[in-house]
């Protein structure tokens, strides 16, 4: 038996707080505190208080007042928490508190509120660009941006295309990710955003783009950029035009607000169906190097399998690093403009030996250990997604390494990997 107390309120329609109805301000209140709490709330057909007022549906007498009982189940190491600001929140009413034996309580994990819509979610008011915009203009937009992703407008501000990196990259001769292009000296950024200029959005953006209305379900959002297998949707009203933006990051924030603890609700002995963890999502064909490895093999490891980063372990598996193309451009700053030959469009560079001399020589005799980036956030196999979402999120992270108790490297979890398994999704 489970130790819960329940918390009944006798009020009416009538009742208000903060200029809404008081059943109102009770729920809001008891989901925000994001316990394992239920709250009910049922309407009586008729009845009296202490006025003297009676209140009825039948449209003979005075009042319609109808009476409203709220009632909350919880258990009962929360009850000095919830009721610490409830009575302030009944402007008229009775509260009334007894105890309850429990058989059992089970709870089924949502990734986020099924009431939630796109607007509440969206980012709004988002940059973009019109179908001639030279390129460059799309190039800065998405440099000062935490985004990668741009929408294309017509001159009725409705979206007909998307510019994502990959259309910069793929399509319109972006010679490196956005994320490293920002960090190299600004007379190779202008020369590169010189030559991005001589093309507009519309000769290369991903068309048609792929729209959310505003005032839909996240839920469908959610499944629309899963089947799409799309990281963002532009945001549009009835018209048609553009209002905002939705991306993974927008959800993930979502999930990081709107998620209870359910490690907490486990602890009381609660039941809670669907957590899945990280070991569920987890991608373990991840390539690692030794820190004896030099580093040119490591270039060719990345090369060859379009990856962004390696792990480093030892002979034990255990994780003793990372590395990325930036930690490489960071390492070889010196010889910045050879070293940025291996990351070019569609990385030949290293198969044209374009960092032949004395960059090659160097780059053999370095060893991986040198070069790693040995400052990580890491999780563990069992820490639940929702955690995983939340570290990811306040830490601007999109992909995250996974150790075992031992702290041996067990694979890479990613935000399309939290998204689709959070969503119920496979991998």
């Amino acid at each position: 038996m489970l130790n819960y107390k329940a918390i009944e309120i006798f009020t009416s329609e009538g009742a208000r707080c903060r200029n809404k109805p008081v059943a109102d301000v009770v729920i809001d209140y008891i989901r925000n505190l994001k316990i394992a709490a239920r709250c009910i709330v049922t309407r009586g057909i008729a009845g009296c208080d202490e006025s003297g007022e009676v209140a009825t549906r039948k449209l003979e007498i005075l009042s319609y007042n109808l009476p409203i009982r709220i009632y909350i189940i919880l258990p009962a190491a929360e009850t000095d928490r919830v009721l610490a600001d409830l009575n302030d929140l009944i402007t008229e009413g009775i509260v009334a508190l007894h105890g309850l034996q429990v058989i059992g309580h089970k709870a089924r994990n949502a990734f986020f509120p099924r009431q939630l819509m796109v607007r509440d979610v969206m980012t709004p008011r988002p940059k973009s660009v019109s179908t001639l915009s030279p390129l460059s203009d799309a190039a800065r937009l998405l440099l000062s941006s935490i985004f990668t992703g741009l929408p294309v407008v017509n001159e009725k501000n409705r979206p007909v295309g998307i510019i994502t990196q990959g259309d910069l990259i793929q399509k319109g001769g972006l010679p490196l990710r956005l994320g490293l292009l920002a960090e190299t000296d600004p007379d190779h950024l202008e020369s590169i955003l010189k030559t991005l200029a001589a093309r507009n959005a519309e000769a290369v953006m991903t068309t048609p783009a792929i729209t959310i209305e505003e005032d839909r379900p996240l839920f469908d959002a959610v499944d629309l950029m899963l089947s799409k297998d799309v990281k963002r949707l532009p945001v549009v009203d009835r018209n048609g035009q553009l209002t905002g933006m939705l991306s993974r990051l927008d959800i993930f924030q979502t999930v990081m607000r709107e998620a209870p603890d359910w490690n907490s609700f486990r602890a009381q002995n609660i039941e809670v169906k669907n957590l899945r963890t990280v070991m569920d999502i987890l991608r373990r064909d991840t390539w690692t190097v030794s820190p004896e490895s030099p580093i040119d093999e490591v270039i060719q490891v990345i090369d060859r399998n379009d990856i962004q980063r390696v792990a480093v372990v030892d002979a034990d598996g255990r994780l003793l690093g990372l590395i990325s193309d930036r930690d490489l451009l960071h390492y070889f700053k010196h010889q910045q403009k050879g070293i940025w030959g291996l990351f070019f469009k569609a990385k030949s560079a290293a198969r044209e030996n374009v960092c032949a001399g004395d960059l090659q020589q160097c780059l053999a005799a370095t060893k991986a250990a040198a070069v790693m980036n040995t400052d990580l956030i890491t999780v563990e196999e069992g820490m639940l997604i929702e955690d995983a979402i939340a570290l990811m999120t306040r830490e601007s992270l999109k992909r995250l390494p996974v150790v075992d108790g031992a702290g041996r490297f067990k694979g890479m979890i990613s935000r399309d990997s939290l998204l689709r398994t959070g969503f119920g999704r496979g991998v």
